[in-house]
């Protein structure tokens, strides 16, 4: 029985370590917005839950990085790797994907800071909600055990 009570508490748990990760993939392209020759790169939240979860994916699709960058975790041998957290979930992490050039650039930087912005507040809104979901679910299961 408190199995099935802290089953959405761990999902939801998981999801907000998930969310904190992009949270920061997503800042460092910010930061990173008028470097040379950076790749934007982001976290793929389904296959990251997925292999939170200890769960696969019928769908073995690799990115490939954009012309003229590694295909590890660094675009310039100068550059600092991203560490994912994501790997203390049990499961090994997806490797982060490059994101798509929508805006040409004539330095290869691949970051657009307009949809960058903008999923940085829709993850922010969306890790939001998982916090407030933690906390309405413990709420619920401390209203029980004190048998209000």
């Amino acid at each position: 029985m408190l199995a099935n009570l802290t089953a959405a508490l761990d999902f939801q748990g998981k999801a907000l370590v998930v969310r904190a990760d992009r949270q920061r993939v997503i800042a460092s392209n910010i930061a990173n917005a008028d470097t040379p020759g950076y790749a934007g790169r982001d976290v793929n939240f389904k296959e990251a839950m997925q292999a939170a979860l200890g769960t696969s994916s019928s769908l073995t699709l690799k990115p490939t990085p954009p012309s003229g960058v590694r295909a590890d975790s660094v675009s310039h041998s100068q550059h600092i790797p991203l560490q994912s957290t994501l790997g203390s979930l049990g499961g090994s992490g997806p490797a982060l994907e490059y994101t798509t050039q929508s805006q040409p650039a004539m330095d290869a930087n691949s970051v657009d800071l307009d949809r960058e912005r903008a999923n940085f507040i829709d993850n922010a809104v969306r890790y939001e909600a998982t916090l407030r979901f933690i906390n309405g679910s413990s709420r619920t299961i401390l209203s029980a055990i004190q048998g209000q």
